[in-house]
């Protein structure tokens, strides 16, 4: 019902009935109305403030979901880097030491990503250092997984020339010596013969009269087939996958340098020159240019019982020829 004013009038001493003009109805409503937009606009804030937008609710929900998956995404990352770790160590304990090659260092598969700010670009992110450490396990993974492919593309060429390198790998010995009765000194420290002191004895000493034939113990090449100081008349044969043999005090050779030779071919004969106290042949195997114990490189030639006799005699700490 509208509302209806009176004003009085002290002339007549009654109340005259007001009506007001067009101006002030369109006034009155126009003040009506911005009060209850006001009104309403406030309520609509106070809102909002207390129990968000249904764009903000949606927000919050596929952050929350976002942030679900981020934490899986990095349990399964982890898990992921667990079975890489046993690849990585059959790799080098397993299939490397079958093949006798070199395993991977630490230093080549747990090298990361070059630049400081690679990441920099996720800091303005919600929960950054989630996606940071995630997105770092996920790179550091799929560099391992590089490197672990490029392996297994090694070990692959490694076992088609399998064949070719069990030729090489030296595993007889240079002489005659079924009865073990010309091993006469092995590697280790012994007492220098000439100077009556200790030293390091790089090889095996064979005794055996001069002339006595001596034996490539693997497929290779003659490198080497001269005079070398202390040694005598040597023969230094690179059979190749990092393995090469040196035969010294020699009184003849039967090679010359890049010859090929195969496993049991008589390369030289026994002697006595250089360095040395009598006819004896001074065995070395080198691998990857480290000396080796040569008693580990008969298993071609001894029986168990052999072997095992071969080591105890070549372990003592007597004298030695050179």
């Amino acid at each position: 019902m509208r509302k209806v004013y009176y004003i009085y009038n002290p002339k007549t001493r009654t109340y005259d009935r007001i009506y007001p003009t067009v101006r002030q109805r369109a006034l009155s409503l126009l003040r009506r109305l911005f009060v209850g937009m006001g009104l309403g606009a406030g309520g609509f804030i106070v809102l909002i403030l207390i129990f968000g937008s249904p764009s903000e609710k949606e927000l919050r929900i596929e952050n929350a979901r976002l942030l679900a998956q981020y934490n899986v995404l990095s349990h399964r990352l982890d898990e992921a880097m667990g079975v890489m770790q046993d690849i990585q160590q059959r790799d080098d304990n397993l299939y490397r030491v079958v093949l006798q090659a070199d395993p991977i260092s630490d230093a080549v598969r747990q090298a990361g990503y070059g630049g400081t700010n690679r990441y920099e670009q996720l800091r303005d992110m919600a929960n950054a250092d989630l996606v940071i450490h995630t997105t770092q396990k996920l790179d550091m993974l799929n560099r391992q997984l590089y490197i672990q492919s490029k392996s297994f593309d090694e070990v692959v060429d490694l076992c088609k020339n399998h064949d070719e390198m069990l030729k090489c790998i030296p595993a007889i010995q240079p002489v005659a010596n079924k009865d073990l009765k010309q091993t006469a000194s092995g590697y280790g420290i012994r007492i220098d013969p000439i100077y009556k002191t200790t030293k390091f004895h790089a090889g095996m000493d064979f005794s055996a009269n001069t002339g006595t034939p001596v034996y490539a113990t693997g497929d290779g090449v003659v490198a080497k087939a001269g005079w070398e100081t202390g040694y005598g008349n040597t023969i230094e044969v690179n059979h190749g996958f990092g393995y090469m043999t040196r035969y010294a005090h020699l009184s003849a050779y039967k090679v010359k340098v890049g010859q090929k030779v195969v496993r049991g071919e008589v390369i030289g004969a026994v002697g006595s020159t250089g360095k040395s106290t009598g006819p004896h042949l001074h065995y070395e195997v080198h691998v990857k240019g480290k000396v080796q114990n040569p008693v580990n490189y008969y298993f071609m030639d001894l029986s168990a019982e052999d072997y095992d006799k071969m080591i105890q005699i070549a372990a003592n700490h007597g004298k030695v020829f050179d």
